[in-house]
């Protein structure tokens, strides 16, 4: 089942104390960036942040769940209405995260004197 926009939309509207946040559709679902940094999925309308020790200790509940099958447990986050809570889980975990690796740039292939 994919998220709904709407529902990704408050998600990011609510942690956007922390700054630039911004969402990416993948699969159906969605990756929830802060000022480029991924940090949390939204997936089948729930928000699932990864596990920092900064974010465990702001945590009001520590739930650790899978996103999808075959992911890595991230906390679920099951109160999403507290804008000052997600935002300063936000910029937490994403203090402890480390820097996005630089995305490779494509080069071209070239057979005898054509590029391919």
């Amino acid at each position: 089942m994919a998220s709904n926009p709407d529902f990704v939309q408050y998600i990011v509207d609510q942690c956007s104390g922390a700054g630039e946040i911004t969402a990416k559709k993948m699969f159906g679902d969605y990756c929830i960036y802060c000022n480029g940094k991924p940090f949390a999925l939204v997936c089948d309308n729930g928000f699932y942040v990864k596990t920092t020790e900064a974010g465990r200790r702001l945590l009001r509940a520590v739930d650790l769940r899978p996103p999808y099958d075959g992911a890595k447990p991230h906390f679920y986050i099951e109160d999403v209405d507290d804008h000052d809570y997600l935002s300063t889980l936000t910029k937490a975990t994403c203090a402890e995260l480390p820097a996005p690796k630089p995305k490779a740039t494509k080069k071209s292939h070239t057979v005898g004197k054509t590029a391919i």
